[in-house]
């Protein structure tokens, strides 16, 4: 992620990631520093967020539910 954020001259303060997995994508933003954006609508579910040690920062049903981008 480091490397994709360079690549593009983006800064992790102003870099939502936006992911269905938990255990992926949610947790590579996560140690990344980055906010994070679980949607429903794939590998995880919400009673997933319990069993781990991390929170995402906002969680919607669906990437079409989104409003803060």
């Amino acid at each position: 992620i480091r490397a994709a954020l360079n690549k593009m001259q983006a800064h992790s303060e102003e870099t939502v990631i936006v992911g269905d997995n938990l255990r992926t994508d949610i947790l590579a933003g996560f140690q990344a520093g980055l906010e994070t954006i679980l949607v429903l609508s794939g590998v995880s579910t919400i009673n997933d967020i319990d069993s781990m040690p991390f929170r995402p920062s906002w969680i919607y049903p669906s990437v079409a539910e989104i409003d803060v981008i």
